[in-house]
Order: C-alpha cells, then sequence, then structure tokens
C-alpha cells in the first residue's frame, strides 16, 4: 500500500498540499459512505471488515518493520489497546451507528469540533495553558455544534431534545479525541508500523461487537454496494489516507498540517449535497462557520508553542 501511494503521484508525494488536500477529502467522503452503507451492511460488520481489510494489508507490508520496533512498542501495549478502542472502534462504531439516524452534512460539521475536544483534554490532562482566543474559539465552535444538534430550531434547543444520531456523533468525536491525546505519549517507532498494529488491534477488539450484532441478530452482511463502500472505507480513509497524512506531517510538520483536518466538514458538506442529495440549510452554513471559526481562533497561537499534541486524523 505504501509503495502505490507513492506511486500514485510520482513527485506528487511530495507535494504536501496535495496530500493534505486528498486525505481531507477522503475523511469527509467517510461521512458519505456513512450513509451509504445504511441498510446495505450494518455498523459493526462494517468495523470489523474495515479493521480486518487494512490489517489485512498494513501488517504483512510492514512486518519487518514491526518486528524490529517491537520491543520499543510492547511495554505500551496496554495504552495501544485503550487507543485503538476509543479512537478506532469506539469512534467508527459510533460513527456508523449515529449515520442511521442523522446527514452526512451533521456528521461532516459535529466531526470538526474534534480538535476543540483536543484541547479541552489537554488542558485537563496535560496542564495546557488556553489564551482568551481559544476560550473564544471554544464557545464558538460549541454553539456551532449545539446549533446542528437542535437543528437551528430554539424550541428544541429549549425543551433540550436533539437528534439521537447527532448525540452519538457528539460522543464518537470525544472519544476520537481521547485518542488523539494518547498520541502524544505514544512510541517513539514509525508512524506506519505503529498504525499497522493498532489496525490489528482494531480488528481483534471490534469483534465483541460483531458478535453482539450476530447473537441480536442485527447482523447484516454486506450487499454488493455494501461491499464496495466498505473496501472504498478500508482503501481511502483508513490506508491511503493515514499514508498521506504522515506524509504531510513528515513534510510541514504537526502544527501545519493540523490545519488542514478544518477542511474535512467542507467536503463532507460538499460530497453529502452533490452525491447524496442532501439539503443544505441555513443552520448548516452558520454552524459550519462558526465551527470553522472557532477552530480558526483556538489555532491563532505564538508561533514556536507546539504545547497540544498532534491532532491525530478522523478515521
Amino acid at each position: 500500500m505504501l509503495s502505490i501511494a507513492r506511486r500514485f503521484g510520482g513527485p506528487s508525494y511530495g507535494n504536501a498540499i496535495l496530500m493534505l488536500g486528498l486525505t481531507t477529502l477522503f475523511w469527509g467522503g467517510n461521512a458519505v459512505a456513512g450513509r451509504l452503507v445504511v441498510g446495505e451492511v450494518s455498523p459493526m460488520v462494517v468495523v470489523f471488515l474495515r479493521w480486518f481489510i487494512v490489517a489485512g494489508i498494513m501488517v504483512p507490508l510492514l512486518w519487518i518493520r514491526i518486528r524490529s520496533e517491537w520491543s520499543v512498542m510492547r511495554p505500551y501495549l496496554l495504552r495501544m489497546v485503550l487507543m485503538a478502542v476509543f479512537g478506532f472502534v469506539g469512534f467508527n462504531s459510533l460513527f456508523y451507528i449515529a449515520a442511521t439516524t442523522t446527514t452526512a452534512v451533521n456528521i461532516g460539521i459535529i466531526q470538526g469540533s474534534i480538535p476543540i475536544f483536543v484541547l479541552i483534554g489537554s488542558v485537563i490532562a496535560f496542564g495546557t495553558r488556553v489564551r482568551v482566543l481559544q476560550i473564544l474559539g471554544i464557545v464558538l465552535t460549541l454553539v456551532g455544534v449545539t446549533l446542528i444538534a437542535s437543528q437551528g430550531k430554539l424550541d428544541t434547543l429549549l425543551a433540550l431534545a436533539i437528534n439521537p444520531g447527532d448525540g452519538v456523533m457528539l460522543l464518537a468525536c470525544v472519544l476520537y479525541s481521547g485518542y488523539t491525546l494518547g498520541l502524544k505519549n505514544r512510541p517513539r517507532v514509525s508512524g506506519l508500523a505503529f498504525f499497522a498494529v493498532l489496525s490489528a488491534i482494531s480488528a481483534v477488539t471490534s469483534l465483541p461487537g460483531l458478535a453482539f450484532e450476530m447473537a441480536s441478530g442485527t447482523a447484516q452482511w454486506p450487499t454488493v454496494k455494501g461491499w464496495m463502500v466498505v473496501f472504498y472505507i478500508a482503501l481511502f480513509p483508513s490506508c491511503l489516507g493515514q499514508i498521506f497524512f504522515m506524509r504531510g506531517v513528515e513534510m510541514i510538520g504537526p502544527a501545519r498540517a493540523g490545519v488542514f483536518i478544518n477542511l474535512v466538514p467542507i467536503f463532507a458538506a460538499i460530497l453529502a449535497v452533490s452525491i447524496l442529495g442532501e439539503p443544505f440549510k441555513w443552520h448548516h452554513g452558520l454552524a459550519l462557520s462558526l465551527v470553522l471559526g472557532g477552530i480558526w481562533l483556538s489555532e491563532r497561537k505564538a508561533s514556536g508553542r507546539h504545547d497540544r499534541p498532534n491532532p491525530g486524523g478522523a478515521v
């Protein structure tokens, strides 16, 4: 897969903007994929197949590197299991469950709140100092997410009633933020080897959810259309998206690369409207502006300060 990525565009593999732009396009497309699999394959089957396919590709390709770096990773095994459970299995499970009751536009915009949750978590976990602009950014982002959850209706907000799918997606973002915070103290090994091991752990730890679906009679194995979407999810948002993101970080650094993640909700909204024909209403536009504006404010900091963890990728 790495060789495929390198062959993807030859010199393009050395273009950070292209690599990061494609990454966010793939991740934005994941919101649309989440809607497309509804009725074609059940959520936990998607999660299991996604990580089974990813692990089946990445582990053999990186086996030599994994073996050489395993002694460094082994002391972090419990931490890596928790990161896989929360960031990959937990996030993805809730992501596809949310997709059954909310729109891809909503999913993409709510997903844009992850950097803010990371900032809040870094304050709690690491004592990161927060400036006034960052506090304002947090407030703006949360207002934007609340606007989406209430569907732009004041009476819904006053009644404290939200779309269940939006609430589930918000919880998924909290879980992924926990995974992202864990990246701050991950083992010092190559990113691809680390991701390959996490994907293998995720394939194994997704089995209880799959077993629950099968036992409850709700498991649905993919239709032909379902298989096509599952392979898209595994190959593009997962494998190529991660490889391209790591390449982008390698070329321009995590701080600058992290800003590109702000494009995910934009791509998700564009793809949802163009592919799924979902409506884009006034509250979507206002919420998207608030979320992106809040992230922009929170990212404004003195040059040379890198006190927050790598924002990771919304896989």
